[in-house]
């Protein structure tokens, strides 16, 4: 079973590696090739270093003792100012190899633990409507709260909003307890 825990500097370039590695095996087909192929380990790296560093963002990591850091989630403050949903989970990604484990279950209940700890009591998640993994959203208790299109690497690309009005009962969810 997998360890949940907050990030270190250390987890950057485990982290890109699971971040290139999911949307290369996610998106192929959705976003244009060139976006895919072009995507950097090393850039992404950087940018993680950047996030676990910053005290406004929250970045978990899922680690298994045989293959290491296997999964990401980041969350912080709602980036949409007038949002409804105090809280955002930026990310979660569970490498290809571990999915359908229970690992992104955990870590999305680890993110919401944090959220709250930051007095973020309810949360959004923004997916692209094509991402299989979306109804994994619905499943843990999020509801459909919205829809939007984005123009993207001159491409438009659909996104669906789930939400959590209340991420205590939406722990409750994750937990089999409701």
């Amino acid at each position: 079973m997998a360890l949940i825990r907050l990030a270190r500097e250390a987890d950057a370039a485990r982290i890109a590696d699971i971040y290139v590695e999911t949307w290369r095996s996610t998106y192929v087909g959705t976003v244009p090739d060139r976006v895919l192929i072009n995507m950097s380990t090393e850039r992404q790296q950087g940018y993680w270093t950047r996030a676990v560093r910053l005290d406004g963002e929250i970045v978990c990591v899922a680690e298994d003792d045989a293959d290491g850091i296997v999964a990401v989630g980041s969350a912080g403050p709602n980036r949409a100012r007038s949002g409804t949903y105090a809280g955002e989970v930026y990310t979660l990604y569970v490498h290809p190899d571990h999915q359908n484990r229970g690992i992104g279950e955990r870590l999305l209940m680890h993110v919401f633990v944090e959220l709250q700890a930051r007095h973020l009591t309810s949360a959004i998640i923004w997916v692209l409507a094509s991402n299989p993994s979306r109804f994994f959203y619905e499943a843990m208790g999020g509801k459909r709260v919205g829809e939007r299109e984005e123009k993207m690497w001159g491409t438009k690309l659909r996104e669906i909003a789930y939400g959590w009005p209340d991420l205590a009962a939406g722990l409750r969810i994750g937990r089999g307890t409701n």
